[in-house]
């Protein structure tokens, strides 16, 4: 089975394939369940924020999305971050994951990146056993301070 990573929404914010997008939300709220009702609106919103979309299609069907977004900071410099990696459960270890990981690599390195970033949430041990196969690490730790 191939497995094609296509590019949903492009870098200057705009959505090239709605369709797509849509398609991609049933997966998507398989790890963002809370992302509002209006599926497409709430993602337009986040790609005018600086995020970018990227769908892997499997046998005609979204079976994996990627959200991330390139910025500068002081510690790395030019980074690139996956606010959200989901594989739909249906498929996980099938290279869905891998070939959205490599995907998003190749893009970090052709825009000047020294590597990938991203969190993940501390009850999700299967999805940290994927990315330390991939190749990541745990540099630091992320802390948050929620407000009442």
């Amino acid at each position: 089975m191939s497995i094609a990573v296509v590019r949903v929404s492009g870098p200057d914010g705009k959505i090239l394939d709605a369709a797509l997008l849509a398609a991609a939300e049933p997966v998507h709220r398989q790890l963002r369940p809370q992302i509002p009702q209006d599926y497409v609106g709430a993602m337009q919103g986040i790609c005018d924020d600086g995020g970018e979309v990227a769908v892997a299609v499997e046998e005609g069907h979204v079976a994996g999305v990627a959200v991330f977004r390139f910025f500068r900071n002081t510690h790395v410099g030019k980074r690139c971050y996956v606010d959200d990696l989901v594989t739909d459960e249906k498929r996980r270890s099938h290279g869905v994951g891998h070939a959205l990981i490599a995907w998003i690599e190749a893009e970090a390195k052709a825009r000047g990146c020294p590597g990938v970033d991203l969190e993940s949430g501390v009850q999700r041990s299967g999805a940290h056993r994927f990315y330390f196969r991939e190749g990541f690490t745990i540099p630091s730790f992320s802390f948050r301070k929620s407000f009442p």
